[in-house]
């Protein structure tokens, strides 16, 4: 493929057919020359596709456009539904790339060097801030504590979160700054880590989290706003053109419809709100639909139990390697009045649910609510609720989403990155029920595939490639992976296309390429439906298009 793609005004002799004087069709935008795959086959069955008012206005037919059609020579790209990420926090994608960013380093040491490295670039008297970091491959084999951090800096407040968002660890001056003494009681939902003589590691898990926390200084509304821009435009680079957000705030959204009437939306958004106060507002004010689709407000993020690596995720039986059970992070008695309020108001509700047992106690719930509104009662008859995460679930709770109609909302990058650790925290028997993507789709679900960035990396070809290969990306699978649970190269691109548009109520207008629907496209440089795996994180992201516009070139 050469290195630019061909952006040019179509000649008349181009368009024009037989008769000189032939009428042509307008149009905004023609690609041309690609490998165009719809969503509904496993091959590529178009080479060119046009485009006008943001829409796709043909497939692979044989029109002549007018002479000022915009055209693209794909020269041999292929092309995809676009990419859409059924679950991230895009404000956290957007200050992990302008903080502290501790992903995928190696090891403890080069962890703190990096925190070193940065601290001499920050002021004196600056909290020391960062995220990502996760112990799964560190040859120290275990978390970092408070002393770790000391060794820094015992002058100024150092707080790093863990990857998954569930835990953090403080040196012993944040520690004292927030008052957490080895006598300081752990919050409900939260733990307080001490050490074998009963002093504090400075690992603070799940609410716990919020002793630190509220010590932080807050972002400005311009940091957040700066944070969202960058986040929309790493975005697109790597392909999405849609994120569903799990979790945020009314004061986002007023952001980002200033970014929309701004120009700089870069893709599109669906909403959840964080629950409690914009929980309540949601309910009270309504759902916002979108009618172009942009900027969608209609769900309600609940948290059950917290994540595994952590050993927050709420289990049936103990931790393979604690004495532990998880914890829980929210009651039915306050979880019940908000999904009855939703059901009536048309609000989507999607609850976090890693363990077992939180992923047993959300269905519960569920079928309780959904048991006291009648449809008749129900804003929207299929109310298509959602699980978030949904990693570890029992055979018969399985069948359960299925007889409830619960989506499983799957981030197939958490089985690539929890292998190094997963088969200690539940063992060999719990590993059968684990990331049970294939178990899911057989039994007739759909299954939207989201990153949890930035608690992953937030990049689709990842995703893909760890839905069909369960490897990490060394090719490196656990004993007892369960390669079965692998899926179909068709059914990973339906994870990142049409079932994520299916379960935001939009699959009539994205999600597949079909004339009419919303002209949404990811355009690679290698076809990731046929390349051997190895080749699928080698395959570059050309073009990213949405609603007709370029919003990504690869130069």
């Amino acid at each position: 493929m050469k290195k630019s793609l061909l952006l040019s005004t179509l000649s008349a002799s181009l368009l024009v057919s037989a008769s000189a004087n032939a009428a042509c069709v307008s149009a905004d935008l023609l690609l041309v020359n690609g490998h165009i795959y719809t969503g509904l086959a496993t091959t590529a069955t178009a080479s060119r596709l046009a485009v006008k008012e943001g829409k796709i206005l043909s497939l692979d037919d044989k029109t002549a456009y007018c002479p000022d059609t915009k055209q693209i020579d794909l020269q041999g790209a292929y092309v995809y539904p676009g990419f859409t990420d059924a679950h991230a926090h895009l404000k956290g994608v957007g200050y992990r790339e302008l903080t502290l960013n501790l992903q995928e380093i190696n090891s403890l040491k080069e962890v703190m060097d990096k925190v070193r490295a940065y601290a001499e670039t920050t002021k004196p008297g600056d909290w020391i801030v960062g995220r990502g970091w996760i112990e799964k491959v560190w040859p120290e084999g275990r978390f970092p504590t408070r002393h770790d951090l000391d060794q820094i800096a015992k002058d100024r407040p150092i707080v790093l979160t863990r990857a998954d968002g569930h835990a953090l660890v403080a040196n012993s001056y944040a520690l004292t700054l927030a008052g957490i003494t080895e006598n300081t009681p752990a919050p409900d939902g939260g733990a307080i880590s001490k050490d074998d003589t009963g002093a504090l590691t400075g690992m603070l898990v799940d609410h716990a989290m919020e002793l630190i926390y509220k010590h932080v200084p807050s972002p400005s509304r311009a940091d957040d706003k700066k944070a969202l821009t960058t986040a929309l435009a790493r975005n697109v680079s790597v392909g999405w053109t849609q994120t569903q957000n799990a979790g945020g705030s009314f004061s986002d959204i007023a952001l980002l419809k200033e970014l929309r009437a701004e120009g700089r939306l870069k893709h599109r958004l669906y909403y959840a709100m964080d629950s409690g106060p914009e929980a309540a507002k949601l309910l009270e004010q309504g759902v916002e639909v979108d009618p172009d689709h942009w900027l969608d407000v209609r769900g309600i993020k609940l948290y059950a139990d917290g994540a595994l690596g952590s050993r927050g995720a709420a289990l049936i039986d103990k931790y393979h390697d604690a004495n532990s059970r998880g914890l829980l992070l929210t009651t039915r008695e306050a979880a019940l009045p908000v999904m009855i309020s939703a059901l009536r108001k048309g609000v989507q509700i999607e609850t976090h649910a890693i363990g077992d047992r939180a992923n047993r106690l959300v269905l519960d719930w569920y079928q309780e609510a959904l048991t006291a509104v009648p449809e008749t009662e129900r804003a929207i008859k299929d109310p298509r609720w959602r699980i978030e995460h949904a990693q570890n679930i029992q055979r018969d709770d399985q069948i359960r989403f299925k007889e409830l109609g619960i989506i499983p909302s799957m981030q197939p990058s958490h089985a690539i990155g929890d292998l190094h650790f997963a088969p200690n925290r539940l063992g060999p028997a719990r590993l059968a029920n684990a990331y049970p993507w294939a178990n899911m789709i057989r039994l007739g679900l759909k299954v939207p595939a989201g990153s949890d960035a930035p608690v992953e990396i937030g990049d689709p070809r990842i995703e893909f490639y760890a839905a069909v290969a369960r490897k990490d990306l060394s090719g490196y699978s656990a004993k007892g992976w369960h390669p079965e649970q692998r899926v179909s190269r068709l059914d990973a691109l339906k994870m990142l296309t049409l079932w994520p548009a299916y379960a935001a109520f939009q699959e009539e207008v994205r999600g597949t390429i079909e004339v009419g629907k919303l002209a949404d496209v990811t355009i690679l440089s290698k076809d990731i439906m046929t390349i051997p795996e190895t080749e699928i994180m080698s395959a570059d992201v050309v073009l990213t298009i949405v609603g007709g516009e370029v919003v990504y070139r690869k130069e």
